[in-house]
């Protein structure tokens, strides 16, 4: 303790002193917060250079993104960037990480969420995808809620829920616009009216098909499908 003259004695005479270094230290937070905010407008410039090569030149988006998460370990965006590099590249242990650090950064990354379920799903880890796809639609802002829905689904039904996953299938089927292939969704949906015994509805949905998908791979699928279905 310096609660006595000495103390003041002591403020008195090095007044001076302690006011340059007060000025000093707040010239230094002052550098540091700048440097700060430079290297964040630099992350993301890192992460936007990313994003415009990722169709291009993967390797050279790989290391914008890298580049990005040093400048800022809190970019998120560029943690998703990461994982799905990962994730097309088959390094599911890396992209199942970068996609946890995006959410552990923002624990209401639906994107992140949504990716990270299809992470698991390919490794057969259903309980842990299903958790994952019911993460991302807890968040109400989110704009593609229909990826995370059909995703689920297809989950739910591996798991036997067929009730679920017929569901969470037909409440994909409201968002609009779609970001699932409409075509492709009533496929899923089919599968399970069909599995559930309701032919007439999975008639409905084959025909649907048919008509959004003439010729293709969807249509192709759903002939096959429909020769199964009760006469």
């Amino acid at each position: 303790m310096m609660g006595d003259g000495r103390h003041h004695i002591f403020e008195h005479r090095a007044g001076g002193v302690l006011c340059s270094f007060c000025i000093l230290l707040s010239l230094t937070v002052l550098a540091g917060g700048c440097a700060n905010e430079e290297n964040l407008r630099k992350s993301k410039g890192f992460y936007q250079e990313g994003v415009a090569r990722l169709s291009s030149d993967q390797q050279q988006a790989y290391v914008s993104f890298q580049k990005a998460v040093k400048l800022n370990p809190d970019n998120k965006e560029a943690h998703y960037g990461l994982g799905h590099i990962y994730a097309s590249q088959g390094r599911l242990k890396l992209a199942e990480e970068s996609f946890r650090e995006a959410i552990r950064i923002d624990a209401d990354y639906a994107e992140a969420n949504t990716y990270l379920g299809q992470v698991l799903a390919s490794q057969d880890r259903w309980k842990d995808a299903i958790a994952a796809y019911r993460q991302a639609l807890s968040n109400p802002l989110y704009p593609t809620p229909d990826l995370a829905r059909f995703q689920l689904g297809k989950a739910l039904m591996h798991e036997g829920d067929l009730q679920g996953a017929m569901e969470v299938l037909e409440d994909a089927t409201t968002v609009t616009p779609p970001n699932v292939p409409p075509a492709m969704l009533q496929l899923e949906l089919a599968r399970v009216y069909h599995k559930l015994g309701f032919d007439v509805r999975a008639r409905e949905a084959l025909s649907k098909v048919s008509t959004l998908d003439k010729g293709g791979e969807q249509a192709a699928a759903a002939q096959e499908l429909l020769g199964k279905l009760k006469p």
